[in-house]
């Protein structure tokens, strides 16, 4: 069974300024591939860069599980297990077998995933079967219009979608998944990238829209200029602050996200001790990530 919010609010980092400073998270980088095409997102394989989309490399389950195993014996404080990428955790089956692995073998941690939600219709029974404590889904926008100028486009069932379309699948996938896992009692968090320019204005309707659909906190990250909107200017502080109260209007909005990398290990904004659990880089196919 899954954990409920206010237990997530006392042992996970992501739910709880408290916990943050207490409780530790090991991502664990099992998913390769990605299946929509965001404008904002660049993956790569490296040990310096910290922000969404960067790891050392990908491990398989049986590695993860190895890892996981590692981590809390290093840091009993890391209290979950999350997977947020370095690809999306429902393009491929690694994440989901992962987090079978990890309440087979490690019952007590937390199990937390990320997905774009693309093919989280698809997979919502599973991951309401799993026992998924917290998923979070990044929805940048629900009006086709916007996220087409954010999400260049999606492959889907067999075929490449783009435009309009594409945003519409895209966005209707991810609100009736949201709904149907949230209903389940599994915490949902939204992750929304802010993007000076073309969705700013328009974040409050996406608190909106999936708090109606159940989902329990809202997380606003700055845009990191790069890839096709390099030239796009990060959010300052004055518009985040105003962003983050115009949603908070309609549901809690997390505030000390650290936009952690895809192998981040420890308590965020502490001391990472992923350097000491992953050892063997693996070369990692060109592929895009939800950030």
């Amino acid at each position: 069974m899954s954990a409920t919010f206010e237990e997530l609010k006392a042992a996970h980092p992501c739910f709880s300024v408290g916990a943050k400073a207490s409780r530790g998270r090991v991502h664990l980088p099992v998913s390769p591939g990605c299946n929509i095409m965001c404008n904002f997102c660049r993956r790569d394989i490296n040990d310096t860069e910290v922000r969404p989309g960067v790891a050392r490399g990908v491990i398989s389950p049986e590695e993860a599980l190895d890892v996981a195993k590692r981590a809390v014996a290093l840091r009993p404080d890391i209290t979950v297990a999350g997977v947020a990428g370095p690809g999306d955790s429902l393009a491929t089956p690694y994440a989901l077998e992962t987090f079978r692995l990890i309440r087979r073998y490690l019952p007590d941690m937390l199990k937390c995933m990320s997905t774009n939600g693309l093919l989280l219709p698809y997979f919502a029974d599973e991951i309401i079967d799993i026992g998924i404590d917290a998923l979070t889904v990044t929805v940048n926008a629900v009006d086709p219009g916007i996220q087409a100028r954010i999400c260049e486009g999606i492959a889907y069932k067999g075929r490449r979608y783009g435009g309009i379309e594409a945003a519409e699948i895209l966005i209707m996938n991810q609100l009736s998944g949201i709904a149907r896992v949230a209903a389940a009692g599994i915490t949902v968090k939204v992750n929304t990238v802010l993007i000076p320019g073309i969705n700013e204005a328009h974040v409050p309707d996406v608190a909106r829209t999936v708090a109606e659909r159940g989902a329990k906190i809202f997380n606003i990250i700055p845009l990191i200029p790069q890839h096709k909107l390099a030239d796009r200017p990060a959010p300052d502080c004055a518009l985040i602050s105003e962003t983050r109260r115009s949603a908070e209007r309609y549901i809690n909005v997390f505030r000390h996200c650290q936009r952690c990398r895809a192998d981040a290990a420890g308590i965020p904004g502490g001391e990472d001790v992923s350097g000491k659990l992953y050892i063997r880089p693996v070369v990692l196919e060109d592929t895009f990530s939800h950030g």
